[in-house]
């Protein structure tokens, strides 16, 4: 599951959440050499003929595109959410895409956790709600994984809305 609970520090529990990525940076690298390989070999047989001068521009042109819509799933992914619930304070940052930073903070005695099942942009929709606003949490996870996760977040928010 893409989400970790840190140790505490504490009172403090922090958690952090970020995309699931199937295919890493090794795996994209060995995705493109396998590609040019299955391209290459073909035109072996083409080698000092007019016909692979001009296939290549093309088939470099294909490389070029695959490696930039990797690439660019790689950066839209730089999504990491950082969550940390205090006994007098529940702050929630989320680093987004290209550096983009977005900050809510509530008291926990006030935040409500609500995981709509439908009516949200992604079935099992999670927001958080306190202070006037309300904010999405893990979006980019799966719905079995946000109903787990609003079970982990209510658990350690129910001991400082009773007192303890």
């Amino acid at each position: 599951m893409p989400h970790e609970w840190l140790p505490p520090d504490g009172d403090s529990h922090r958690l952090h959440l970020w995309p699931y990525r199937s295919l890493p940076r090794r795996g994209m690298v060995g995705f493109l050499a396998g590609t040019a390989l299955c391209i290459v070999v073909p035109l072996l047989g083409l080698i000092g003929t007019p016909v692979l001068w001009g296939l290549l521009p093309f088939l470099l042109a294909t490389l070029w595109a695959i490696w930039w819509a990797l690439e660019k799933s790689f950066r839209d992914a730089e999504i990491v959410e950082e969550m940390e619930i205090t006994p007098t304070l529940v702050t929630l940052v989320r680093h987004g895409p290209k550096g983009k930073r977005q900050d809510w903070q509530a008291n926990p005695h006030w935040v409500r956790l609500t995981l709509h099942a439908t009516g949200g942009p992604v079935p099992q929709y999670l927001t958080l709600k306190g202070e006037g606003r309300e904010v999405e949490l893990g979006a980019f996870l799966t719905e079995a994984e946000r109903r787990q996760l609003a079970a982990e977040i209510t658990e350690r928010l129910r001991p400082l809305r009773q007192g303890r």
